[in-house]
Order: structure tokens, then C-alpha cells, then sequence
């Protein structure tokens, strides 16, 4: 048969060139080893032969999709898991993923980023209640000294950046993509900030306003459910956290423009977002198709040059740049371990495609913020063309503020 002899070619490729402890199991009991080992650490299960078209063209992009349709099942610790099928997809790289990554340069609107952040973020909140810590933060985690538990690690990541742009009593912030709230009730709670969070999700909307009322900071905290660019008025710091990834590489300029235009004469903003670590085109190296498809619609990672340069033709002048990889492989890490630990109870809150959804899109996001596929920074700006005499001599003032970090 011409797939068996295929499907035997392609085994035994792998085999010479990475010797994987890996088998493949056919729909027909057939069994083909990747490599030499008593036992496989991992073992992929052909449904039908439906499949075998993706298995044969091996992307993370035609494996995560047979995977999520139920074409493939994978035992195995999910990280053997993940570190099997980027080899596997190493083994036939092709250059389509870059022609597809074209096409999603364009479409951002206001409707349609409203609908991407809907899509993304409003499954449930009692499901990112299961994986994410007690404040729900979804973003990068701060472990200032690599043994902190996970919520420890999200408080510190808000102080640090808080800290960061100096934030003072009753001055206005204002957190472009407030999630559910955890940034502004911390600004407005420790720092004595006056603080207004904008969102696209009406879950996170909703929840975050509770939390502002079940914290008493009515007077002190405003949720909004309101597109960054509609926003009007004139802020002391602004903070975006996790954001700017769904913006859009040709319109980073403009969204810088629109912080620059928030930010008071005298004020300072902070931009934490993931970026590709491709300087020629901004591709991740491979997955974007299915994380296009099945998780982020329409988001795009660019350089953090590429971030660097938009910000300067926004009219701000970066101050500091720092990058949290490490940090977020391991908060990737809290999370998929956490997803595994509680998997029974988010089945019984979302159906079987999209658990595997998320199953292999957190733990692909851990390999690859640990294997330089991506990265994160944190950028701290001002409005450009003011004098140096305000910029701190030093880095210092980040970690002598006073206020410990993360302290309850």
C-alpha cells in the first residue's frame, strides 16, 4: 500500500536522524518505532486513516489539528509530548507558515479585535478560575527569586511593574487590557492610585467590577468595557499588559501614538508583550496557523525591535527593556501543571476539542518560551523629547522602593 510504505519511509528517517523513543500505532494495529528504546516515553494513536495526510506533513500546525479533531490521540508526559512533535515537525519544515503569517497582517478593526478578545478570553471565567492563580493574572509571572509559588510570582510581576514607572498616590493610571482587574486593585490598594481599566471582554468586564466592589475601591477603580482607542483624557502612567500582542504589526505605531496622546507631559508607561525572536519577518517558527485558527485570531508577534521602532515613531522615548523568557517558561509550566492536575473538572466545563485545544496550546507555549521560539519584555517609555534630568541615574529605584515585592 502506497501510505504504508510512505508511513514506513518516514519512521525510519526520523529514526536515523533523531532516534526518538516515540511509536506510532496505526488504526489496524500496525506498529512503527521512531527509534531505539525498551519502552516508548511517547505513543501517537491513528484514529483512521483520515490522518494520515497531516501525519505524513508533520507541522505543529497539521499535528496540533489532528490532535484536536480526535484524528490522533498522544500518550505520554505532555512535555515528552511537546518535545516529540517539534521534532517531528522539525524533520519537514516548510516555508508555509511564513505565506500564511502574510495574510494575517491585515483585518484588525475595532469589530473584529472586539470579537478575537471575546473569542480568547470569554470561554469562561470559571475556567481560567482552575489553572490561573487566586487573582487571575494571565500573563507573565516575576519569580525575583525562582522559588516563589505561582500567586506570590503574579503579585510581584504588578508591584514590579508599579515600581517600574514610579507609580504615587492619587495619581491616574490607566491598564490598557485590565484582564480581570488584579493590576488596578493593586495600584489602587497599595499604591493609592486612582486607576481606570479598559477591556473587550465582558466576562472579565463583569468579574473585575465585581472585584472593584467586593474590595470597596469603587472610588478609587473604574472598569470599563471599552476599546484603547476610544479611550479619552490624560493619565500619569499607563501600563499595557499582554496586549499589544493582538494590536497588530502595522498598526503598532498608531497604538503607541494613542499612549502617547493618554500620557501626561510628565508621565511614564510600561508595554509587557510576548514578541518573536524572528527579526527578519516576526514569524514564531512554527504553530502560528494553528494558534491563529484555534486560540489568538488575528495576533501577531513582532520583533522586539520592530516594538522599539514603533514606539519612537509613536513619539515616546524608550528608558528600559527587559526581558521576563525565563519567567514566563516557568509560569507556562504552573499552568499546564495545574491544567493537567484539574483536567476532570475543566472537561466537565468545556467539550473534548477545546480542552485539547488549551491541553497542547499551554504546554507548546512553555517549549517554546524555554527554547527561544518567542520572548517577552517589559518596555518602560515617556513621552520623547523631554530632558534627561528626570530619567533615573540608575536601575536602583526598581529594587529599593521600600515595598517589598508581592507582600500581601
Amino acid at each position: 500500500m502506497f501510505w504504508e510504505k510512505k508511513l514506513l519511509q518516514w519512521a525510519q528517517e526520523v529514526k536515523a536522524q533523531a532516534n526518538l523513543p516515540a511509536r506510532l500505532v496505526l488504526w489496524n494495529g500496525q506498529q512503527l518505532d521512531f527509534g531505539e528504546f525498551a519502552a516508548p516515553q511517547v505513543t501517537i494513536k491513528v484514529q483512521s486513516a483520515t490522518a494520515l495526510p497531516m501525519l505524513l506533513d508533520p507541522s505543529l500546525d497539521h499535528l496540533g489539528e489532528a490532535y484536536v479533531k480526535g484524528l490522533l490521540d498522544i500518550d505520554g508526559r505532555l512535555a515528552d509530548i511537546i518535545n516529540v512533535s517539534h521534532v517531528l515537525a522539525r524533520s519537514t519544515a516548510t516555508g508555509t507558515d511564513r505565506l500564511a503569517r502574510v495574510a494575517r497582517h491585515f483585518g484588525h478593526s475595532k469589530a473584529s479585535d472586539r470579537k478575537a478578545i471575546q473569542y480568547h478570553y470569554d470561554v469562561s471565567n470559571d475556567f481560567y478560575r482552575l489553572w490561573l492563580d487566586e487573582s487571575m493574572v494571565y500573563s507573565c509571572a516575576y519569580f525575583e527569586n525562582g522559588d516563589e509559588d505561582l500567586a506570590t510570582a503574579q503579585r510581584k510581576k504588578i508591584d514590579h511593574i508599579l515600581t517600574k514607572i514610579r507609580l504615587q498616590p492619587g495619581q491616574r493610571l490607566l491598564d490598557i487590557g485590565c484582564g480581570w482587574g488584579a493590576l488596578v486593585l493593586r495600584a489602587a490598594s497599595r499604591f493609592g492610585a486612582q486607576c481606570v481599566g479598559v477591556t473587550l471582554s465582558r466576562n472579565q468586564f463583569e468579574l473585575a467590577t465585581e472585584r472593584v466592589r467586593a474590595a470597596g475601591l469603587q472610588d478609587r477603580v473604574e472598569i470599563r468595557l471599552q476599546d484603547y482607542r476610544d479611550v479619552r483624557g490624560q493619565f500619569d502612567r499607563i501600563t499595557s499588559v499582554g496586549m499589544f500582542e493582538h494590536v497588530g504589526r502595522k498598526n503598532l505605531p498608531l497604538y503607541f501614538s494613542r499612549m502617547h496622546d493618554l500620557l501626561a507631559e510628565d508621565g511614564m508607561a510600561l508595554n509587557h508583550g510576548i514578541t518573536s525572536t524572528d527579526a527578519d519577518s516576526g514569524e514564531v517558527s512554527q504553530g502560528g496557523d494553528f494558534i491563529d485558527r484555534y486560540v489568538f485570531p488575528d495576533g501577531e508577534l513582532p520583533h522586539i525591535s520592530l516594538a522599539l521602532e514603533a514606539m519612537q515613531c509613536g513619539g515616546l522615548e524608550v528608558l528600559d527593556v527587559e526581558s521576563l523568557r525565563r519567567h514566563y517558561a516557568r509560569t507556562l509550566s504552573i499552568w499546564t501543571e495545574n491544567f493537567e492536575s484539574r483536567a476532570a473538572q475543566i472537561h466537565a466545563l468545556v467539550d473534548e476539542e477545546k480542552f485539547r485545544i488549551w491541553r497542547v496550546y499551554l504546554a507548546g507555549c512553555a517549549y517554546a518560551f524555554e527554547n527561544d521560539d518567542v520572548s517577552i519584555f517589559q518596555v518602560l517609555c515617556r513621552k520623547a523629547g523631554r530632558s534627561a534630568q528626570q530619567i533615573p541615574w540608575s536601575r536602583r529605584y526598581m529594587y529599593e522602593s521600600g515595598k517589598p515585592l508581592g507582600e500581601i
